[in-house]
């Protein structure tokens, strides 16, 4: 972002507020996030149990009738669901979709990158030998990794070593199997690994000490999708706070500067000169500032910015909407008021979203320009 207002800038009137980078989502599978979960048979000793349990699953009707919905608009649903927490940019771990181009996408996406999906699922996205030599060293190369607590999971990191596809831009997705030795291994080539302690949790019974890692600067955190995981990455962090030995601080870097070095995205991550106008503002609760995120829910949040332009916030910041041209509806969050660029408020789109509606009244059907009135008060 330019520090230096411009001429006939429009200015907001923040305080009592912080202001956040836009949150960095480093694993989620975004088609996926309206799919009914499996339940009833956890936990699973990895992740190769899982689907091949899940395999059944597929014939439930309502997970037929979820996969019948155009895959592009899962896509957007994965990406709303995202940027309604206060997540603007996603690691999406599966093949690409034309949808993932188109200039109104909710959240902006992990491009530059290289991925394979697990040792133990070749018949699934690129071959990993081929994919991992494919990858420029500068570009992060992604792949679930030790998922799971059994012998199985315990041997990967050592067979992707042996094949040489441990390298410093190998990002290895949960982790839960690694052993201490496993974890200076990774750390010592420069590995990261993506954490997602919800999904575990729910799937394995289990997640592993991300302590040393995150002091490494070797730990991001995803949300992985609501098939296994939490409902969004700021339920993520509020599940982690005070808990797994890491302080408010080191779990915001997880999501923002951390994650960013991770996946090689210098322009994300932080509000420095020079960093991408996308911003999540919340009230200052007061104490550690980094609480008053950390730890909230995402209804609360009152404005999410994508490119320096408001996507979804509180009412009272209709004039910041209007001033920006942007057209906007009102809908409610948890039961709580809100606009939402009407870009973002197909109703086919919101119906996948459990706790988001149009607001009732005689407008709720239109896509209306808000009015600049009332302002910021």
């Amino acid at each position: 972002m330019d520090a230096t207002p411009a001429p006939r800038a429009y200015g907001v009137d923040l305080r009592d507020h912080l202001v956040f980078p836009g949150l960095i989502n480093a694993h989620d599978h975004l088609h996926v996030n309206a799919i009914p979960a499996l339940g009833g048979h956890a936990p699973f000793p990895n992740s190769y149990a899982w689907i091949r349990a899940f395999q059944e699953h597929f014939q439930a009707p309502e997970v037929m009738a979820a996969l019948r919905l155009p895959k592009a608009l899962r896509m957007r649903h994965g990406a709303l669901k995202n940027l309604l927490a206060g997540t603007t940019c996603v690691a999406h771990h599966d093949p690409w979709h034309p949808v993932l181009d188109e200039e109104d996408f909710p959240v902006a996406l992990l491009r530059d990158y290289g991925w394979s999906y697990a040792l133990g699922w070749p018949e699934y996205g690129p071959p990993v030998r081929e994919s991992f030599a494919a990858t420029p060293a500068e570009h992060p190369w992604l792949i679930h990794l030790a998922e799971g607590t059994d012998a199985v999971a315990r041997a990967e990191l050592a067979q992707l070593d042996q094949i040489g596809c441990l390298a410093g831009n190998s990002v290895l997705i949960h982790g839960v199997g690694l052993s201490s030795e496993d974890i200076e291994r990774a750390i010592a080539q420069a590995a990261a690994v993506v954490w997602c302690p919800s999904s575990n949790l729910r799937l394995l019974g289990h997640t592993l000490d991300p302590r040393r890692l995150c002091a490494a600067g070797r730990l991001a955190l995803g949300s992985d999708s609501r098939l296994s995981g939490a409902r969004d990455l700021l339920d993520e962090l509020a599940g982690a706070v005070d808990r797994y030995g890491l302080d408010p601080a080191q779990l915001l870097a997880l999501v923002t500067t951390q994650a960013a070095h991770i996946l090689r995205m210098p322009s994300r991550g932080h509000l420095q000169p020079g960093a991408v106008a996308d911003l999540v503002v919340v009230e200052d609760l007061g104490g550690d500032p980094v609480r008053s995120l950390a730890g909230i829910a995402r209804s609360q949040i009152r404005a999410v910015l994508r490119d320096g332009m408001p996507r979804i916030a509180d009412p009272d910041f209709a004039e910041w909407f209007a001033v920006a041209g942007v057209d906007a509806v009102p809908v409610t969050l948890d039961g709580r008021p809100k606009l939402l660029a009407s870009a973002l408020a197909d109703p086919a789109l919101l119906a996948l979203e459990p706790g988001l509606e149009l607001a009732a009244g005689p407008c709720s059907d239109e896509r209306v320009l808000v009015a600049a009135s009332g302002g910021l008060g």
